[in-house]
């Protein structure tokens, strides 16, 4: 096999390790390397053309090639490269740049803390959490609640948070006070015959009940995707946070939206937490604030947290946290070019046209396939789970690795997906239109006929 592969993919087979791969899978198969993107489209080192079903990874909200971005990265790289913000320092485009976030977060925020990624953003999340409590002289609230088959990030830390079993066997973690609570798993989770709104009062009282055993002056943030992504593309049941949140403001419990994924749009609101109406204290965003241009997180304060950091800080000195490439100039150029397409191509509106039809046609291509168990999503986040026995939810033996066999058929055909497990999950360029959907549906149909015929 390896000698069928490019000289660039034997160059990256023998030197990269890469994230979250199978090594088996990548001495045996290669990578697929990508050379040029453009719109929702990206093309390989062989100049094989794939329809980009996941916008890089979850990020390239805006599409390839958008100049807008790339001239605003070269000018600011060659005006200010870089820059740091310790001890005081700023420039002029990171101002402006927080400026503009506040201007369009989902509630009223005090302040924007900078990173590169999402994982540091749950990171720095944590560690003001802890602050925070420290400060108003409440030490001993310190547990974080989390869910299963959440995601927020790949740090010790935040793999901790995330509710992943497979990224905390063999890495000996979940380390600190983190504890979770069940998904809001409606598919998989809920009893037969209980509706997605009784699901929700069952998932509200184990949280209640959870907080009643640890102790409430003992917990201090609950972290929720607003629709969970990495553990298998699952959006609440209904009235989920409408019950969740009247329990976190009764026990003095932080709620963080991590809005990694859901953010700038992809949900049909400019925020997840907008479509789902609940008022988070902290957000964690990242990947769509530059379209995945330039690495870049951000992390909101509400006034709630900030009115604490700021009361205390005559005595309690130094902030001492960030990294060197917090708020990164460059970066912030990427945002303020991006933030400003994302208005006048209005993407948001996008979305809400054709999310729901690309969910409509996915369900009416697939929803009667003998081997497709459940088409679920929200916006431009879709997941098709598999099944080998719909009727019963009996699932595919692990070792069939069926999602796997399914996102290679897509690929021979021309169309990037991911598998999380028997899961095929879609999150295009939110500038995709119904006739890229369109073609998007049936290379993933055939796809899955491919594997599984009907």
């Amino acid at each position: 096999m390896a000698t069928q592969l490019s000289e660039a993919a034997l160059r990256d087979q023998r030197s990269q390790f890469h994230p979250f791969t199978s090594i088996t899978d990548l001495m045996t198969d290669g990578p697929t390397v990508m050379a040029s993107g453009s719109g929702v489209r990206v093309t390989d080192v062989d100049g094989k053309e794939y329809l980009d079903g996941m916008a890089g990874l979850w990020c390239v909200n805006l599409g390839y090639g958008r100049k807008e971005i790339t001239e605003a990265i070269a000018k600011q790289s060659e005006r200010l490269s870089f820059f740091h913000t310790f001890n005081g320092m700023s420039s002029d485009v990171v101002a402006e740049c927080a400026e503009a976030l506040l201007q369009r977060a989902p509630v009223p925020m005090s302040r924007v803390f900078f990173g590169a990624s999402g994982s540091d953003a749950n990171e720095t999340q944590l560690k003001l959490i802890w602050y925070y409590n420290n400060l108003r002289g409440k030490p001993e609230k310190k547990k974080i609640i989390a869910r299963w088959n959440s995601y927020h990030g790949s740090g010790v830390a935040t793999a901790s948070l995330t509710g992943l079993p497979g990224m905390h066997t063999l890495f000996d973690l979940p380390k600190g006070p983190i504890i979770h609570v069940s998904a809001p798993y409606y598919y998989r989770n809920a009893p037969e015959g209980m509706s997605e709104r009784e699901f929700s009062r069952q998932l509200a009282k184990e949280l209640e009940d959870t907080i009643e055993r640890e102790g409430a002056d003992t917990i201090a943030a609950f972290f929720a995707e607003a629709v969970m992504g990495a553990g298998g593309l699952i959006p609440p049941p209904e009235g989920y946070f409408d019950e969740i949140g009247p329990i976190l403001k009764k026990h003095d419990i932080l709620l963080v939206a991590d809005e990694v994924v859901s953010g700038f749009g992809r949900l049909g609101t400019y925020w997840g937490s907008q479509t789902y109406g609940y008022e988070p204290d902290l957000v964690t965003s990242a990947k769509g604030v530059t379209s995945g241009y330039f690495p870049m997180s951000v992390c909101f304060i509400s006034p709630k947290v900030w009115n604490v950091i700021e009361g205390a800080a005559a005595t309690a000195g130094l902030f001492g946290h960030g990294y060197t490439y917090s708020a990164h100039p460059v970066g912030a150029a990427a945002a303020l070019a991006a933030l400003k397409l994302i208005d006048d191509l209005k993407v948001v509106d996008n979305v809400a046209d054709v999310g729901p039809y690309m969910l409509q046609q996915l369900q009416d291509k697939l929803g009667q396939h003998a081997h497709v168990g459940d088409v679920r999503g929200k916006g431009l986040m879709i997941g098709i789970e598999l099944m080998k026995d719909r009727g019963t939810k009996e699932t595919f033996p692990m070792a069939n690795r069926t999602g796997r066999q399914v996102l290679k058929a897509a690929a021979a055909r021309g169309l990037i997906t991911r598998a999380l497990g028997d899961t095929l999950v879609f999150a295009p360029p939110l500038v995709i239109n119904r006739a890229e959907v369109d073609e998007l549906v049936e290379k993933f149909a055939l796809a899955i006929n491919d594997v599984m015929p009907a």
